[in-house]
């Protein structure tokens, strides 16, 4: 995993995390369902139930964010800007979202799975870099304006999603 794009992904998220209407700090992975265990460097109690998170490290969530999302949404096989939004957009959105973003973006079938197909029209797509970059990012935010927590935190997802597409 690129070390800039985890430094950037954990700025965005921040530390410890104790939200009550955040539906990613309860166990359950809804508002007041399961335990309220919060969430730290982007590492949520609705995604990883058991974990200690006030306990966890630095070390320990880089390693859960290669293993978990950079590999999973081939960080290393992506064009840098685009491997950063993609990255991000995983962590913060789950993989499949992200994957599927990816996939209408560069105008592959969306079926989550970033496979041999997606990455061959992401090369195909890519000479259009900023536009490719900017689709991905259209994506995204449509996805997240329509959640019911936006009027929460709206405000904060845009503004990651503009730094983080600044960056790119």
């Amino acid at each position: 995993m690129r070390g800039a794009a985890f430094a950037d992904v954990v700025g965005r998220e921040g530390g410890y995390s104790a939200e009550r209407v955040d539906p990613g700090n309860w166990t359950g992975g809804a508002v007041g369902v399961g335990e309220l265990h919060r969430t730290k460097f982007g590492i949520s109690a609705g995604a990883y139930p058991t974990l200690d998170i006030a306990g966890l490290t630095l070390a320990d969530a880089q390693a859960t964010y290669r293993r978990d999302f950079w590999d999973r949404v081939r960080g290393d096989e992506l064009p840098p800007p685009l491997a950063l939004l993609v990255f991000d957009a995983a962590v913060n959105n789950g993989i499949g979202h992200a994957a599927c973003w990816l996939q209408t973006a560069a105008g592959a079938t969306a079926d989550g799975d970033i496979g041999p197909a997606t990455l061959a029209a992401v090369v195909a797509a890519s000479g259009g870099g900023a536009a490719l970059c900017g689709e991905f990012q259209a994506q995204r935010l449509t996805f997240m304006a329509a959640l019911p927590t936006w009027r929460v935190f709206g405000l904060g997802w845009a503004r990651r999603l503009c730094a983080c597409g600044g960056s790119a």
